[in-house]
């Protein structure tokens, strides 16, 4: 079996938490789980100067256009406006197929146009390079929600800000239970305060692991904290804090969110 095949049975059999795959036949139909999207979530750390320049142009006019014609679509392409360090740029890639997304690099190789266009990028010398630093981490949608919902603001480019959320747990089992809890429950507590959620990936591959990752968008900042509010105060989300279930031990023990905006060519 070759390394790739192998590489994208094994993670599909963790994916589905089924026993591993025997062949490639059984490989590509496992990577597709039901429907449910797979999601790679990069960021690029970058420095102040010409390196965000390189990395917008690449993205725009070479990254995303490749990836659409492999499937991968919608792009997201987000700048961290509140958060640790910056400049960072995140980009999410989310696809029907793990395979897809395991051999997106070989073939995009095999792409003449992406070569070409994202060149200065591709092959910027290490005298200055594109970027300092890219982080990566493979996740699978929630099963009970298995995809991407587009913020109203993205189909006329308005302004909108979206919210990052990284929820780690102290254990696999805990992960598991703040994943139930929150496809079971939680999420609806959301929508009845009017937040808009993007996507919700279960972590499979990236670093601080056991975690989970979920993205909100807002019109504004100021929304953000409006919603939060009205959030940490419905009695459902009381209620629900209270289930022995969730509330025998801390299932969360560290919570990372940042603030991002979108790029203009964004197609989040």
């Amino acid at each position: 079996m070759q390394r790739r095949t192998f590489l994208t049975s094994s993670l599909a059999a963790a994916a589905l938490g089924a026993a591993p795959v025997a062949n490639s036949q059984s490989a590509t139909s496992a990577s597709s789980a039901k429907g449910r999207l797979y999601y790679e979530l990069r960021h690029y750390q970058l420095s102040n100067g010409p390196q965000k320049k390189l990395c917008d142009d690449f993205f725009q006019n070479a990254l995303i256009p490749a990836a659409n014609r492999l499937g991968i679509t919608p792009v997201g392409v987000f700048n961290l406006a509140i958060g640790p360090e910056t400049p960072i740029i995140y980009v999410l890639l989310p696809s029907p197929s793990l395979e897809t997304l395991a051999s997106a690099e070989a073939r995009l190789a095999q792409d003449a146009d992406y070569m070409k266009t994202g060149a200065p990028f591709l092959n910027a010398p290490a005298t200055e390079p594109a970027f300092h630093r890219m982080e990566s981490a493979l996740m699978i949608a929630f099963e009970k929600i298995p995809g991407i919902t587009l913020p109203a603001a993205t189909a006329t480019n308005a302004p909108r800000v979206f919210e990052l959320r990284t929820y780690e747990s102290p254990s696999d089992q805990d992960r598991k239970r703040k994943v139930e809890m929150m496809q079971s429950g939680e999420e609806a507590i959301f929508a009845k305060a009017g937040f808009s959620q993007v996507f919700y990936g279960d972590t499979l591959i990236g670093p601080r692991l056991p975690n989970l990752t979920y993205m909100l968008s807002y019109e504004s900042v100021a929304v953000r904290d409006k919603l939060w509010s009205a959030f940490a105060n419905a009695p459902e989300w009381k209620a629900m804090q209270a289930l022995p279930r969730y509330a025998f031990e801390n299932i969360v023990s560290n919570i990372t969110n940042v603030i991002l905006t979108p790029a203009p060519y964004s197609q989040i």
